[in-house]
């Protein structure tokens, strides 16, 4: 019998997390040959989601709490329960019953003929256009930054091998970046279409901070093609300034009369300028993140867990 390991990232489901558990349940007792554990992964949520969780515990035993001691946002809570599956294969979801559960045996037939990965691929996301515009800009930077194929998606309903998400789980720096680290353990992903589900309740929590921090995560987590991208942008307006340069020298020789351009002046300086600091700021970041993971700051902090036995406490 296979175990299906449940990974669920909590945060503001108080009224969404128990449908959630019950489609779960009544699915996997489709099958004989599958077995099930829920690891549901609070994110320091300030609804009362907790206590819906640990109710949720006392009914059904398979079902798991992992309460951390501060906000870590989706990867980091993802990050957090992976290391506390222990099922054949890992299934990672939403809290908020967007993923369409009643294709759970679509989504894991691909890993029964050689995929490592399996992921949901919608044709149209019921999320909002702002979500929209973060979705296609992170995903044409990991187009070109990753070398991610460009008709592979990425979702938050995923099907994951156990000896790749014993991969996954050996990143301990504080910065995870789930399509990173899946990329650079393995080709073997694809994709299942099926139609994404409108939530439960709530909206989303996405906000323009997050984006933000997705897209620096993005750039800076597994490649150094953003520094080589500024060395390359630095070397074209040098290159540049110098052909200018010779112009102006010459124009200047053959008329002496021509007075020197204060606008042309200002304008050079604003551009040079501005990519210096471009530049500066993009390798800050990345040594920013240096000193960061050589202080050893935590993906996350696990406050407590419940419906473990000893073993997988001590993880």
């Amino acid at each position: 019998m296979k175990l299906l390991s449940f990974v669920i990232p909590c945060y503001g489901s108080e009224k969404t997390i128990e449908a959630v558990y019950n489609e779960i349940a009544s699915k996997v007792a489709e099958k004989n040959e599958y077995d099930y554990e829920i690891i549901a992964v609070n994110d320091c949520s300030p609804d009362g989601v907790l206590s819906v969780l640990y109710h949720l515990n006392e009914k059904d035993p398979k079902f798991k709490v992992v309460n951390l001691s501060r906000n870590m946002n989706r990867p980091g809570a993802v990050m957090a329960g992976l290391n506390c599956a222990s099922g054949d294969i890992s299934i990672v979801m939403d809290d908020d019953g967007q993923c369409p559960m009643e294709r759970l045996w679509d989504l894991l037939e691909p890993l029964e003929n050689g995929f490592d990965v399996s992921m949901a691929k919608y044709p149209r996301r019921k999320q909002s256009l702002f979500k929209d515009f973060g979705t296609w800009v992170n995903k044409k930077m990991t187009e070109i930054i990753l070398q991610r194929p460009p008709d592979l998606e990425f979702t938050n309903f995923m099907a994951i091998k156990k000896y790749i998400v014993k991969e996954l789980i050996q990143y301990h720096n504080p910065y995870p970046y789930m399509t990173g680290l899946i990329l650079r353990t393995t080709k073997y992903i694809t994709n299942v279409t099926m139609e994404e589900r409108n939530r439960l309740s709530g909206g989303t929590t996405f906000t323009f901070r997050k984006m933000l921090s997705l897209w620096i995560n993005g750039l800076t987590a597994f490649s150094v093609l953003p520094l080589r991208i500024a060395t390359f942008l630095g070397f074209i307006v040098s290159s540049i300034g110098f052909l200018f340069g010779i112009v102006f020298l010459i124009r200047k020789l053959v008329r002496p009369d021509i007075a020197a351009g204060y606008s042309s002046t200002i304008v050079s300086i604003f551009i040079l300028n501005g990519l210096v600091l471009l530049i500066l700021g993009m390798i800050g970041e990345y040594i920013g993140r240096i000193y960061i993971c050589l202080n050893k700051s935590p993906q996350y902090v696990i406050k407590d867990k419940i419906g473990f036995d000893n073993n997988e406490e001590s993880k």
